[in-house]
């Protein structure tokens, strides 16, 4: 049986693409790290409590709160800026352009 969320793959895979060709390979890795991480960081601290799913569930109440809200976003865009700062910094600033060099 099929994911509705399945219908949607040609969109996110069709950004990345227009980019760069080996950008949704990228995004497929990405996607597989996160899930690899927060699945060991779930059976190290979390298995037995539900104290992880919990705090995921607020995590995307919040986000479902926000984001139809486009001042909020904004705002929290803007509270946002000095973390998205510093990665830049600390992970070189790597753009489309320097994919395609």
């Amino acid at each position: 049986m099929l994911s509705p969320s399945v219908l949607l793959l040609p969109l996110v895979l069709g950004a990345p693409a227009s980019e760069h060709r080996l950008a949704p390979a990228a995004l497929a890795v990405g996607f597989a790290r996160s899930f690899a991480t927060i699945g060991a960081f779930e059976a190290i601290f979390g298995f037995g409590t539900d104290v992880f799913g919990m705090v995921a569930d607020l995590m995307l109440m919040l986000a479902g709160g926000i984001l139809p809200i486009p001042a909020v976003q904004t705002g929290l865009a803007g509270a946002a800026g000095p973390v998205s700062g510093w990665t830049e910094s600390r992970f070189g600033g790597v753009t489309t352009r320097d994919l395609r060099e």
